[in-house]
């Protein structure tokens, strides 16, 4: 954690002395991720953002760019392919992307004062500048923070080789997209969320993907256009002998599972998140019109902030078989959307709170 401090705050120093030569910027910096900018010959910019894996510098960026320059587009295919350090990466992109736009700038990172390659010191200012932008860190990594404000080392390496040797390398640059996507919102004004609530969402995301349910198939996960707040849920597997298992398998030639739709709001984890059935149509399981889920775990009253999203997924999967839920394969009814569920959803809400939440009896399921 500190040589990769020491490298990112030695690249900024030298970023800086070059000036307009390197036309190569910092916007920002942190150990999870470094946005760039490139300032092409008419001085249109380039973004091109670095995401930094726990295992650096044994596992590689990934090099991301919302630029549509095909030079561009190129260097970054070049820079992923060839798994570079950050420092040399950043050479050929300031060398590649000059000859590309035909600018007489050439830079060698490697040698002079202030040389690259995590080892070497950085004044103060530099590193308190690094240590504030920790707080951009994911919650699993904050969880590891010293009382004096510092980041245990030992701790947090330990968690990251963990959680690098559980991860294929597509959900890696899954999570590497999806903050390239918050990062270009956020550029173009579009934030959305909470800080609390993206760093909670990112820290469940890559649990699930440690799973055992998720790697063997129970269910799947995606983000529905990148949007860390809006998932896709698969339920893929429930009871193997329940009458529903039976109806997903005859589902076939078309997708196998039933789809979910998951919602998160500002204030997650502290509420919970909005879930409906997306598709197929069901019959029972406590799935109301347009698709609304009738729990008390998805209402504030019985939502906690310590439940984890896959115990949610898989208490929905269990509710489904509980409540005798079958899929209705010649519906000809009104299509599940947003917005009958969310409104079939508020009315069942403003019912229970007036009446109360009743266990079903143990016959029905």
């Amino acid at each position: 954690m500190q040589s990769l401090k020491n490298e990112i705050n030695a690249l900024n120093e030298k970023l800086t002395n070059a000036g307009e030569a390197a036309r190569l910027k910092i916007l920002s910096r942190n150990v999870d991720e470094i946005l760039f900018t490139f300032l092409d010959h008419n001085d249109n910019k380039h973004p091109i953002t670095c995401n930094i894996f726990e295992g650096y510098p044994d596992q590689a960026p990934l090099w991301c760019t919302a630029s549509d320059h095909a030079s561009v587009n190129s260097l970054v295919e070049k820079l992923n392919s060839q798994g570079r350090s950050i420092t040399l990466a950043c050479q050929v992109m300031v060398n590649d992307l000059s000859s590309a736009f035909g600018l007489d700038n050439r830079l060698d990172f490697c040698n002079g004062a202030g040389s690259f390659g995590g080892g070497s010191s950085s004044n103060t200012a530099d590193m308190e500048s690094i240590e504030d932008d920790d707080s951009m860190l994911s919650c699993s990594e904050e969880e590891d923070m010293l009382s004096d404000g510092n980041i245990s080392d030992t701790a947090v390496d330990s968690e990251e080789k963990a959680d690098l040797e559980s991860m294929r390398p597509e959900q890696l640059a899954s999570l590497a997209k999806i903050k390239m996507t918050l990062r270009r919102d956020q550029e173009q004004g579009l934030s959305y969320g909470s800080v609390q609530a993206t760093d909670r969402i990112m820290k469940e995301l890559r649990e699930i993907y440690k799973s055992d349910s998720y790697k063997s198939g129970v269910y799947s996960v995606e983000m529905n256009n990148d949007n860390l707040y809006k998932w896709d849920v698969f339920l893929k597997k429930v009871d193997p002998d329940s009458p529903l298992m039976t109806d997903i398998n005859k589902l076939a030639p078309n997708p196998q599972h039933i789809h979910l739709g998951v919602d998160f709001g500002d204030c997650f984890p502290f509420e919970p998140p909005f879930v409906r059935v997306i598709g197929p149509h069901i019959q029972g399981g406590y799935v109301m019109r347009g698709g609304a889920i009738c729990m008390e775990l998805l209402t504030r009253q019985g939502w906690s902030s310590a439940y984890s999203l896959e115990s949610l997924i898989l208490q929905i999967s269990a509710t489904l078989v509980k409540g005798k839920a079958r899929i209705l394969f010649n519906n000809k009814g009104a299509p599940y959307t947003f917005e009958r569920a969310l409104c079939s959803f508020n009315a069942l809400v403003e019912s229970h709170q007036a009446k109360g939440w009743v266990t079903p009896p143990k016959e029905e399921g």
